[in-house]
């Protein structure tokens, strides 16, 4: 047992000669100086002297530079929820889509070494001008009230999908015929009529909802009243009223003429007005995007709450 002891102690102690006798070596990490001096340009395209706030594309030029900034992020609109996008490079257009004139507050995090940041943001004054294709208005209206539903007689009628220019198609999940009717027959009973008000121009949506509204729950949704936690589901809503415009579709997608499925976009949008109107689907987005209209089709995609979803829905008019 002694012997054990010793041989023990010995290796012990030769390995702390060996420790204490190594070259201590030191790290630093250098300057971690958070990026500084960091300035938003911004040029609205169109600008001059007869046209402050544009030509009426809603084109927004915008340029970030820095000392010590190795990346940028970016939001558009801080009235909107965040919606940071990278821009590796600092320069980027984005089209505002919001009709007439208005002052949007740009919010840009500027990314250092190790981490650090700088939030910086800027304000800047755009107008945006569209007409609405009149066919679009009457297959959605009947040019004075139209009610729709969501169609599930046919596959597809619910998709996911990437938010993207490049693959306007729900390739992660497609619906099946009848898909929610035993989880959330509520997604088939909301009704939803858009209305054309005569004399003013301008068009309402009225959402009946009379076994609840179909969607998600706390932060994930913008309808009144729904519960804080809970799964994708039916919830207690008793409808809503609001307006609604046309615009022109944030999300770039280029417009074939044809009116098959395969047509990425119609290049129009309904924007709904306030929280308490959803299509289809109860989202916090509110723009709609319309891939396809006729008077007895509507194909329509809206930014999925999480980042980078797109939410497809496939309706038709009410009997």
């Amino acid at each position: 047992m002694k012997t054990n002891i010793k041989f023990i102690f010995g290796i012990f102690f030769a390995l702390l000669l060996t420790v204490s006798s190594c070259t201590q070596e030191n790290y630093s990490l250098g300057d971690l100086s958070a990026p500084s001096n960091i300035i938003v340009n911004t040029q609205v395209v169109g600008q001059d002297a007869t046209h402050p706030n544009g030509d009426g594309s809603g084109k927004v030029k915008i340029s970030i530079t820095g000392d010590n900034a190795l990346s940028y992020k970016i939001d558009y609109d801080a009235s909107t929820p965040v919606d940071l996008v990278y821009l590796p490079n600092g320069t980027v257009t984005n089209k505002y889509t919001t009709l007439g004139v208005k002052t949007y507050r740009i919010t840009v995090v500027a990314y250092g070494k190790g981490g650090s940041s700088t939030n910086v943001t800027k304000d800047v004054t755009v107008r945006s001008d569209f007409t609405v294709n009149p066919a679009i208005v009457t297959a959605l209206t009947n040019d004075a009230s139209k009610t729709w539903v969501v169609d599930k007689s046919v596959p597809g009628h619910l998709g996911v999908g990437p938010w993207n220019v490049s693959s306007i198609r729900p390739e992660w999940w497609a619906s099946g015929i009848n898909e929610k009717v035993a989880s959330a027959n509520c997604f088939y009973t909301a009704s939803f009529t858009f209305a054309k008000v005569a004399g003013t121009g301008t068009y309402s949506l009225q959402v009946a909802t009379p076994d609840g509204a179909f969607t998600k729950t706390g932060s994930l949704t913008t309808l009144p009243g729904i519960p804080a936690t809970g799964d994708e589901g039916c919830y207690n809503y008793g409808g809503g009223t609001s307006a609604f415009s046309f615009i022109p579709s944030s999300s770039g997608a280029p417009a074939l003429p044809s009116m098959a499925d395969n047509s990425p976009s119609t290049q129009t949008s309904i924007l709904l007005s306030g929280v308490t109107t959803f299509i289809g689907y109860g989202a916090v987005q509110k723009e709609y995007e319309i891939l396809v209209i006729t008077s007895t089709y509507m194909y329509v995609r809206v930014q999925g709450t999480e980042t980078g979803n797109a939410w497809y829905l496939k309706l038709k008019p009410a009997l």
